[in-house]
């Protein structure tokens, strides 16, 4: 099966990570949207400081959220969750019981593949659903897919298996952490919408 390599990365990260189950997707972005629609958040604060795509998934997904003045290194959490925006961390035995890590594999991160994501979680119940998800609700039991007579909504946020290639020939060189990252003050800027 074609999946087979992704699905090999994943096992090696989760053993890599401490995490029971790890979830790769094609950015770490789609990783943080896969879990904010799986725990039906409303409303979340987190830091100013952090990439534009996260306050434009709170505008895609109607989060209304704040932005507070936190400096962080590696990653940081999104209060009033479980989650973690954890795409400048990677190291071993890294992640916390009960919550989920989403993981970042672009340029100047850890695992520099280039593009791709992980979530981190140790929720049998959301591992599942989450593995769906980010394969257009496709069961991957299921082959072809074309048998498949019931989906539940998905997202197109599949990784390639040439990034998981690349992962597993990485994953276990990942030394150095990269040092922190300036991002501007996010309390400064203007989304407009639709």
């Amino acid at each position: 099966m074609a999946f087979e390599e992704i699905a090999q990365f994943e096992k090696l990260l989760a053993k890599k990570t401490g995490a029971p189950y790890a979830i790769m997707t094609d950015c770490c972005t789609h990783a943080i949207e896969l879990c904010l629609r799986y725990k039906k958040v409303k409303r979340v604060q987190f830091t100013a400081y952090t990439y534009l795509s996260i306050p434009m998934t709170m505008h895609k997904l109607g989060i209304e959220y704040d932005l507070v003045p936190e400096k962080w290194t590696g990653e940081y959490r999104f209060y009033g969750t479980d989650i973690w925006d954890s795409a400048r961390r990677l190291e071993d035995d890294m992640y916390r019981p009960g919550q989920m890590q989403c993981l970042s594999f672009g340029h100047n991160k850890p695992l520099q593949i280039g593009h791709g994501g992980a979530i981190l979680l140790d929720d049998k119940e959301a591992y599942g659903f989450l593995l769906q998800q980010r394969y257009d609700g496709r069961d991957l039991s299921v082959s072809p897919w074309q048998e498949q007579r019931v989906f539940k909504i998905g997202y197109h946020y599949r990784p390639s298996i040439e990034d998981a290639r690349i992962g597993l020939e990485k994953l276990f060189f990942v030394n150095e952490q990269p040092k922190y990252h300036e991002y501007p003050d996010l309390r400064d800027i203007t989304i407009i919408g639709e």
